[in-house]
C-alpha cells in the first residue's frame, strides 16, 4: 500500500529539545521541593502535558496544581526557544523534501503554544497541512491518539500514512495507529532495540529521510 501522507514528530526528531524538557522539569522540581528520580525523564517522554504535569504533582511531589506546573514549564521552554531554537541538523531539508511530495502532518507531545512558536521561528509552518498536540487528544504517546487525529485531519487512512519518530513511545504510538513507522533514533535518549524492532525502517539521520526512502517501503 502506498504512502499518501507523512506525519512528523517534533521533540527529539526535528528539535534537539528532549534535554531542555528534562532540564526545565528537573529545575522546577528542585526549586519547588520535589523529589526528582533517575527514571522521571524516560517516564514522561511522550506524555501529553496533562499527563506529565500530573506525574510531576503526584510522583515528583510538587505542591502546585498540574495546570500551574504545566504553565511554569512551558514558560521556560518558550524562553529557551526564543533565545536559541535548537533545530537538529537536516530538519529543515527533510521537511522541505518530503513536503514537496506529500501533505505533511505534525503529531507532537509538545503544548500547542510551543508547536506554533517553533514552526514560526523555523519558517516551517507553511509546510505542515495539520499539526496536533497530544494535549488535544485523550491520551499521549505511546497511545495512538495523536497520530490517529493527525491522520483524520489530513483525510488519509492511517494505513496510508507514514510516521517519522525518534523515541520508544513515539515509535509505539505510530505502530499502534497502524502507520508505516520510520525511526531515526535520538542519540541522547535511544529508544532501545525492542522499540526499534517495531519500526518498518531505521535511518541513522534526517539526511537519509528522502522521498525515495519512503516510497521504497511500499509493497
Amino acid at each position: 500500500m502506498s504512502v499518501d501522507a507523512v506525519v512528523f514528530d517534533l521533540d527529539g526528531l526535528l528539535l534537539d529539545s528532549e534535554q531542555l524538557w528534562d532540564e526545565a522539569r528537573e529545575e522546577l522540581a528542585h526549586e519547588r521541593g520535589g523529589k526528582w528520580t533517575p527514571s522521571a525523564q524516560r517516564d514522561m517522554m511522550g506524555m501529553s502535558s496533562p499527563e506529565w504535569s500530573r506525574y510531576m504533582h503526584d510522583r515528583i511531589g510538587l505542591r502546585e496544581p498540574p495546570e500551574e506546573i504545566n504553565r511554569l514549564v512551558v514558560e521556560r521552554m518558550l524562553a529557551l526557544y526564543e533565545q536559541d531554537l535548537p533545530l537538529l541538523p537536516g530538519a529543515v531539508g527533510a521537511v522541505e523534501r518530503l513536503g514537496a511530495r506529500w501533505p505533511l502532518g505534525l503529531a507532537s507531545s509538545s503544548n500547542r503554544p510551543l508547536i506554533d512558536r517553533v514552526l514560526e521561528l523555523s519558517g516551517l509552518a507553511p509546510r505542515f497541512k495539520v499539526t496536533v498536540s497530544s494535549e488535544e487528544v485523550a491520551h499521549g504517546k505511546p497511545a495512538p491518539d495523536v497520530y490517529l487525529e493527525a491522520s483524520r485531519r489530513l483525510g488519509v487512512a492511517p494505513a496510508r500514512a507514514a510516521a517519522v519518530e525518534d523515541s520508544r513511545n513515539g515509535i509505539r504510538s505510530g505502530r499502534a495507529a497502524g502507520m508505516t513507522v520510520i525511526a531515526i533514533p535520538n542519540p541522547h535518549f535511544p529508544p532501545g532495540e525492542d522499540a526499534l524492532a517495531e519500526a518498518d525502517v531505521v535511518l541513522s539521520s534526517l539526511d537519509e529521510l528522502t522521498p525515495d526512502a519512503i516510497a521504497g517501503l511500499s509493497p
